[in-house]
């Protein structure tokens, strides 16, 4: 069994978020409901700024991807660590900005931004755009021409490195929505669109090439493909670009299966790639930006349910039904995502009993965990799903008008609500 630092068991055997009882936190707010360790979070951002001090001499910066969890708070968080924001929508943005957080360090992302979110981010001035098509490059000049601005902007390029995640987080490969090709020629054609624009500055180049990637060797290919084309740049045009942003995707530990590297080596095999591409391409060593989503926040949350029955099916299976499902946790009906669950107020006992966890939603695909190891449970018991602060709450609906649940942080032996839960009231608030 698999338990994140941040989780533990108390003296009555039950189990502990932060060093918080989360039975007690249970009980004060209801479930279901999302709960965070402040502390993890901090650790995990200082993971990275450490690892780039390390390994870069500081030449480096890490840009939250906020579509991880994306509130206000999590911003503020970013923002006292030192990190930056990667934005992938307007409302990313909207929320980044009012949090306060500097704009200059915000790069927005996107394979179909709208005008309306370009022109919010060239008014807010925003470090970087991070362009993927030509028809958004066409637009994002109008845009700039027509407001008198000159925007800084990165290029998003498929290097066509295969990693060994699961399809749906494949992003790097020719055949991709997200970027520009290198193969046919489109990468440098929008190269040379952006030098001769007029209004945008091309800092840099951008790749993704997909999520919760267990190894370094994808992300040193990926480095030396685009170090080499930054090369060629420079070869064709005469512009040597000053950054490069090798994307995020850096994998955690979900269960006792896998065993991801550390951030700092993550970071550590693609600054030595970069420093050794530098110098045999006889480039200027760029400014390296990563983007860290998952890897900053994952393993400091938990999700809590009630158990409203037990059903035993005999010679089949064993269903737990929870008051929660896949509009608040959709990432097992999506993707199969493994995720380990313990009973919270039984966290002490044996986990001698195999169970499908199962969603109060009217599908029958709506489960949470198949087959999964548990203690013996009865109604009216906490069941806690542990790993769960990436892509839930960012990924929650409302289906069958379920509410969203809200957002515990948890801090120094405290909890405080940092997104409230959803009412009746506000489903139909826009009902007309």
């Amino acid at each position: 069994m698999y338990l994140p630092e941040c989780i533990g068991i108390n003296s009555q055997g039950r189990l502990t978020i932060g060093g918080v009882d989360t039975v007690k936190i249970a009980g004060q707010y209801g479930t279901p409901l999302y709960v965070m360790s402040e502390q993890q979070l901090r650790e995990n951002c200082r993971e990275f700024t450490g690892a780039i001090r390390e390994g870069l001499d500081g030449h480096g910066l890490a840009l939250y991807s906020c579509k991880a969890l994306c509130c206000k708070y999590i911003c503020n968080i970013c923002d006292e660590e030192g990190l930056g924001l990667n934005v992938t929508s307007g409302c990313e943005l909207y929320t980044a900005l009012k949090a306060g957080f500097p704009a200059e360090k915000i790069s927005f992302h996107g394979n179909n931004k709208s005008k309306a979110e370009l022109s919010l981010a060239v008014d807010s001035s925003v470090g970087r755009i991070n362009i993927d098509n030509l028809p958004e490059l066409e637009s994002l000049t109008k845009i700039a021409a027509e407001k008198g601005k000159t925007v800084s902007v990165m290029l998003r390029l498929k290097p066509s490195v295969a990693v060994h995640t699961f399809e749906a987080a494949q992003t790097g490969q020719i055949d991709s929505k997200f970027g520009f090709a290198l193969e046919t020629g489109e990468a440098m054609d929008a190269v040379k669109r952006v030098l001769s624009s007029g209004c945008l500055n091309l800092t840099g180049i951008h790749c993704h090439i997909g999520s919760q990637i267990f190894d370094s060797d994808s992300f040193v290919l990926a480095v030396r493909i685009l170090m080499e084309f930054m090369a060629k740049i420079k070869e064709e045009t005469g512009a040597e670009l000053s950054e490069l942003d090798i994307g995020g995707g850096f994998g955690i530990k979900y269960t006792d299966s896998g065993n991801p590297p550390k951030i700092p080596e993550y970071v550590s095999s693609i600054s030595a790639a970069v420093r050794e591409c530098a110098t045999l391409y006889g480039l200027k060593m760029p400014f390296v930006l990563f983007e860290p989503g998952r890897s900053i926040v994952g393993s400091a949350g938990v999700t809590l349910y009630t158990v409203g029955f037990v059903k035993e099916i005999p010679g089949v299976r064993t269903y737990v039904g929870t008051d929660g499902g896949m509009f608040e946790s959709p990432r097992y009906a999506l993707y199969k995502a493994k995720f380990e669950a313990v009973c919270a107020n039984r966290a002490n006992e044996p986990w001698d009993q195999t169970v499908t966890l199962a969603g109060k939603c009217c599908e029958s695909g709506d489960l949470i965990q198949e087959h999964t190891r548990l203690q013996k449970v009865e109604p009216g018991d906490i069941v806690a799903v542990l790993s769960t602060g990436a892509y839930n709450y960012s990924m929650a609906s409302n289906y069958n008008r379920n509410p969203r649940p809200a957002i515990v942080m948890v801090k120094e032996g405290e909890t405080k609500v940092v997104v409230r839960g959803e009412s009746y009231d506000d489903l139909i608030k826009n009902d007309l």
